[in-house]
């Protein structure tokens, strides 16, 4: 985790300056998901980097809480919805395993290029469908490098060990796909723009 947060931290400031690689594809995956909120829903979000997506839901639920390993993230974040006058959205930095919430206590989960980050993806999906009341969604952009780049799994420690680039775990949509019906989720909406592409995925705990 510490080798994680200094590799979000040192790139931090790089990453907030980027531009969405597909402008079109993201908009899309913010309108789909609006399409299942409601003003009154509690969401949490998981790996939010600096904000902006949690930003832009804002308008549409009750309340997001927003969280990232990174400081410097986070602090970003933070200054993005304060010049915004964003006030129902809490950003602070944690992982999913820092966090004390009770189950069945939410109404929706963003987990946004995030679950190939993370050591143990099972175990994140796992705590989610805790976390969430019957009827609540977990939504997922996931980047699914087995399906064109089993390679990466040879090169990722070595790239790891000298800092250029953080843990990523490899495995394929459908890997990811029986992870979360494996949990218990049920796929409510799949998408991938293009081969290569992230593949996204709105998942339901059954009512």
């Amino acid at each position: 985790m510490a080798q994680a947060t200094q590799f979000w931290d040192k790139i931090a400031e790089k990453y907030a300056k980027q531009p969405i690689a597909d402008e079109a594809a993201y908009q899309k995956k913010l309108a789909v998901t609006r399409d299942y909120f409601r003003p009154d829903m509690e969401l949490l979000e998981i790996g939010c980097g600096t904000g902006s997506t949690a930003i832009l839901h804002a308008p549409y639920v009750k309340h997001i809480r927003a969280i990232d390993f990174s400081a410097n993230m986070i602090a970003i974040a933070q200054g993005k919805a304060a010049a915004k006058h964003i006030h129902n959205v809490t950003f602070e930095q944690a992982s999913i395993e820092d966090l004390d919430i009770p189950d069945q206590s939410l109404d929706a989960v963003l987990g946004l290029s995030i679950l190939h980050l993370l050591k143990n993806k099972e175990t994140a999906i796992a705590r989610v469908y805790q976390m969430l009341k019957p009827g609540g969604i977990f939504v997922t952009s996931t980047a699914c490098l087995g399906d064109t780049m089993s390679w990466f799994k040879i090169i990722a420690p070595i790239g790891r060990f000298l800092g250029f680039f953080p843990f990523v775990q490899v495995f394929t949509a459908q890997e990811l796909a029986d992870s979360l019906t494996q949990a218990g989720f049920e796929l409510d909406y799949q998408w991938q723009p293009s081969k290569g592409k992230a593949v996204f995925i709105v998942a339901k705990k059954p009512a």
